[in-house]
């Protein structure tokens, strides 16, 4: 009976693949048969004990059941799989399974393996999500609406902009992902505190052969496991490309609200917003995002004290911590970007609410442009800012349109006409260069992509 959300809800099939019992299983094996090999190369082991080891080296041989019924009588899970594949080999080649190798060796290198898979997973998605925003960049660059500072209206914005902006943002995270993977991808074959003592003078070329049979780096150098900066650095990286996402999901939030209304996250014509109130269209998707991502940035705390804590070559207090917050963080923030991609794939525009928000204080919002042209026409700007200052208030106490003040003030009214007003009081005069940063944007991260 599943019990984490992890198994039932909030997943995706290729990323919860990954994190299966019987796939870190078999990564396990796959390292020990690339051990196997590595000493047969060198001419530690007969090269048909090492055929056999890599033959056996698989699930469809050695049973999880088998591993576990192992664990339950000697307590220690790398050593239940060790016993478990050398009990299916046949001849002596079972003799020669896991030799000089440490627990952590195995462990760590199949991480490796995995996070591998996890990371181009969460690549693939930035990609798509990246690609996402920028369409909606380029469908939206002048799609005027209200730029908003400490919750207020501000000056007028675009919606390009938005997606621009965190289309920029993504795509540095994609630029940390691939810096990031370099370090962390790392696998190591250097016994019980490193020094790799078992096996020999020729533990570099061991270490050597096993990770370019696996297709992953070597570790520059370790006690017991791979120093755990690169995996806290990964889980860093995690939250923070799950923060992007709040942060995105908040917005949608935020704009969905009744008393703005300017997009909305897709509703399926079947869909219930609330068990009584019928008419409640809710963001549960985006909140969802919010709220998930807080469990993903949750994860920095254990993954920085695993870095820092552990005692002397190591102590196994990262373990178990590692045996959560991996999985756990993988599959939620691959589940919470596929969420975010379906939601701004299907997102939902309320145009009469983007130009009614636009209106909504009467002008003030333009009070920037209708400064600066006062200034051109000969106005001091600090006298041109009070003046304005002074009228805003009014227009809020007396509910004037800032037009209307404007024209009937005694010192702005010999300065400006009415139809100069009305150009300088249209938000979509007053967008300066929003549309070619939207197009230089796009242009440069599409141009990134070209082969």
């Amino acid at each position: 009976m599943s019990v984490h959300p992890c198994e039932y809800r909030y997943y995706t099939h290729e990323m919860k693949k990954v994190f299966t019992e019987e796939n870190k299983l078999q990564r396990w094996l796959d390292v020990e048969a690339a051990l196997a090999r590595a000493h047969a190369r060198l001419g530690r082991i007969p090269s048909e004990a090492a055929e056999e080891i890599s033959r056996k080296a698989s699930v469809k041989y050695v049973k999880l059941e088998r591993v576990k019924e192992i664990e339950k009588k000697i307590d220690h899970d790398v050593m239940a799989m060790v016993r478990a594949l050398s009990e299916v080999c046949e001849g002596d080649a079972g003799k020669y399974v896991h030799l000089g190798a440490t627990s952590y060796d195995i462990v760590d290198t199949a991480w490796a393996l995995m996070l591998k898979d996890a990371t181009r997973i969460i690549e693939k998605r930035l990609r798509e999500l990246k690609d996402v925003l920028l369409g909606l960049a380029m469908e939206h660059k002048e799609t005027v609406c209200v730029g908003r500072t400490h919750g207020q209206h501000a000056l007028p914005f675009t919606y390009g902009m938005k997606f621009a902006i965190w289309a920029s943002e993504v795509n540095r995270h994609l630029e940390r992902l691939r810096e990031c993977a370099r370090r962390v991808i790392v696998g190591k074959m250097s016994g019980a505190v490193g020094t790799m003592a078992g096996f020999g003078r020729e533990g570099f070329d061991v270490q050597r052969l096993v990770m370019e049979e696996l297709g992953i780096g070597e570790v520059e150098i370790a006690n017991q496991i791979v120093p755990r900066d690169n995996y806290a650095e990964l889980i860093f990286l995690n939250a923070l490309i799950a923060a992007t996402l709040n942060r995105i999901a908040k917005e949608i939030r935020d704009l969905q609200r009744t008393e703005i209304g300017e997009v909305s996250e897709p509703f399926g014509a079947k869909q219930v917003g609330s068990s009584t109130m019928s008419h409640k269209r809710n963001p549960h998707r985006s909140e969802r995002v919010c709220g998930i991502s807080r469990v993903i940035m949750s994860h920095v705390f254990p993954a920085l004290e695993n870095a820092a804590l552990l005692e002397h070559e190591r102590d196994l207090t990262n373990s178990s911590a590692e045996r959560i917050i991996l999985p756990e963080s993988f599959i939620l923030l691959d589940y919470i970007l596929s969420e975010i991609v379906q939601i701004l794939k299907g997102l939902e525009f309320n145009y009469e609410n983007i130009a009614r928000n636009l209106n909504l204080t009467g002008g003030l919002m333009m009070s920037e442009n209708v400064m600066l042209n006062l200034v051109k026409k000969g106005l001091g700007r600090q006298e041109a800012h009070e003046i304005l200052r002074e009228l805003s208030l009014k227009c809020a106490r007396e509910k004037i349109p800032f037009k209307k003040a404007i024209l009937e003030h005694e010192t702005l009214r010999s300065l400006v006409t009415e139809e100069e007003l009305e150009e300088w009081l249209n938000p979509k005069n007053y967008i300066g260069t929003a549309v070619e940063q939207v197009e230089r944007l796009v242009n440069r991260l599409r141009s990134q992509e070209t082969p």
